[in-house]
């Protein structure tokens, strides 16, 4: 398979239709519309000024990997060192690198969905084969893991890329699951990936349970990250990746094939946003409130499903004899004015849902919110 097989992101459509039609809520992306931190933007400044525009280091910059094996460190509770970090330009190339590190043409990997589109198609590209577990949908609105059918299909599997706190579900992996996860993996020899964008992004507690919480330096886990979510910094296009010990030169070289390092005034920024955990804990308290506001109203609406979500940013909903989630998106925007991304864009898992993105200012939220309930109302539902 290559790109011009490959299927096209349907949150990509409705956010086309969206910047199309005037008067739109947009909800649709995973990104709040709140600003960057301070301390990214002065740093960012500083470092052109100072000229800090130069071929940066492949590996990343030595003051960012420091930052970080300082955070991660205190963050999973074990030692994880600078050498083991390496710097990427943006989460998914995070996932993309560890994608080329260890997966090859005729290669099975398996993922669990609903799940954001971008990661099937990175495996894809890589000419290994998709294998979708679907997560099991509670009476309650919310998702589990079956662990048992997950260990069934890992038999044989060369990588499992696990999502949690998940983009779309909010469904977040606990301590003893992710146990069991590694437990199957190592048995297995099973590599695994683990997205942890949305790791600071929860409702109970300062993070996630992480795999990186259990992991050894000398597990087959890559553990991918980004400063899009934690630090409201999706534009600025800089994440990183924990690596296994001593595969850090043979990944590096990965890099320098796929996008030759991170501009290094970006990467400075990084290292003032690492140290602000003010940031950090007012945009979960942000999201918090998004959160709350959409529960609201979604709660009052008969035939949906709902469960607030235990982690990330978006609310997964379920609406009753809903066929056609692209249908319905597309109307939304066009008749009602609100853009909210289509469950169908997160595999068939998802079908019958709408993700809303919550990261949103109080006032946005409650206007979309309103225009959402007439119009799930104006469709018979509610």
């Amino acid at each position: 398979m290559d790109i011009t097989t490959i299927p096209g992101s349907r949150i990509v459509d409705i956010a086309r239709l969206a910047f199309t039609t005037p008067g739109v809520d947009f909800l649709c992306f995973g990104e709040s519309d709140q600003p960057s931190p301070a301390s990214a933007r002065v740093a960012l400044v500083d470092a052109v000024e100072a000229g800090h525009t130069k071929y940066p280091p492949i590996r990343g910059l030595p003051p960012l990997r420091e930052a970080l094996s300082a955070y991660l460190t205190t963050l999973h509770g074990t030692p994880i060192g600078a050498d083991r970090i390496q710097v990427t330009a943006s989460g998914m190339a995070a996932v993309s690198v560890s994608l080329a590190a260890i997966v090859r043409a005729g290669d099975r990997v398996v993922i669990h969905t609903p799940l954001w589109p971008n990661i099937a198609n990175a495996i894809r590209l890589r000419g290994a084969t998709v294998d979708e577990i679907a997560l099991t949908p509670r009476e309650d609105g919310g998702f589990t893991l079956d662990l048992d059918k997950l260990a069934a299909k890992l038999r044989g599997a060369r990588a499992f890329v696990i999502n949690s706190p998940n983009n779309p579900t909010g469904w977040t992996a606990h301590r003893d699951e992710l146990a069991t996860i590694l437990e199957i993996c190592r048995r297995e020899k099973v590599w695994i990936i683990a997205d942890d964008v949305y790791s600071r992004i929860v409702y109970d507690g300062a993070a996630a349970p992480s795999i990186l919480d259990l992991a050894t330096p000398q597990d087959r886990v890559m553990g991918c990250n980004s400063f899009s979510k934690t630090w409201i910094m999706t534009g600025w296009r800089l994440g990183w990746i924990v690596l296994p010990e001593g595969t850090g030169d043979a990944v590096a070289e990965i890099v320098e094939v796929t996008h030759s390092g991170t501009a290094p005034f970006i990467q400075l920024a990084g290292v003032a946003a690492v140290g602000d955990t003010h940031t950090v804990d007012r945009f979960r308290e942000f999201c918090a409130e998004g959160r709350r506001l959409c529960g609201e109203v979604l709660g009052g609406l008969n035939g949906v499903r709902y469960a607030a979500p235990e982690g990330a940013f978006y609310a997964f909903v379920g609406i009753d004899g809903l066929r056609d989630s692209l249908s319905l998106a597309r109307r939304l925007v066009t008749e009602h004015k609100v853009a909210v991304a289509p469950g169908i864009a997160f595999g068939d898992a998802g079908e019958g849902h709408l993700r809303i993105c919550f990261a949103q200012s109080p006032e946005l939220i409650s206007r979309a919110m309103g225009r959402l309930r007439d119009a799930l109302r104006a469709e018979g539902v509610g």
